[in-house]
């Protein structure tokens, strides 16, 4: 395992039976953020050679439904999982290369939750993303001039 946090615990804590995949799940979304599925099949795959696609499937939506793993889809992106949730961050995304970087609210706990006019809803989530070109792209982009 390639994290200090005790994943038998969090399972059990969150009323989930510990298995050998959602171990390899978890580690893998710890040490792999914002991983695509692919990747985490991979990732998994180096633990548990024989564990199916399926069984990765269905383990991130086991631990996505019960708030252990985040879900992210950014527009033109496939879902990609998370391991930081129950709190308010929001991501930065390069244009160029893909990568996806996390980044506290600018503005404190969960103002983006206090929506000018909520229509109704009662809202429990928000999502911001911030798009832009990362410093090795910057860069080479640069170079490349």
């Amino acid at each position: 395992m390639t994290s200090s946090v005790d994943f038998p615990l969090l399972l059990r804590s969150a009323d989930l039976r510990v298995t050998r995949p959602r171990l390899a799940v978890l580690d893998a979304v710890h040490a792999h953020p914002h991983a695509s599925t692919d990747a985490l099949i991979d990732a998994v795959r180096r633990a548990l050679p024989d564990v199916s696609h399926q069984t990765v499937y269905d383990s991130l939506h086991t631990l996505t439904g019960a708030g252990l793993l985040r879900r992210i889809q950014p527009a033109g992106s496939v879902a990609r999982y998370e391991s930081r949730t129950g709190d308010n961050h929001h991501h930065l995304i390069c244009r160029s290369c893909g990568t996806i970087a996390d980044v506290d609210c600018a503005v404190g706990e969960a103002p983006c939750l206090t929506a000018a006019d909520d229509h109704g809803f009662s809202i429990d989530e928000a999502e911001v993303v911030y798009w832009g070109t990362c410093p090795a792209c910057t860069t080479s982009s640069s170079n490349a001039r």
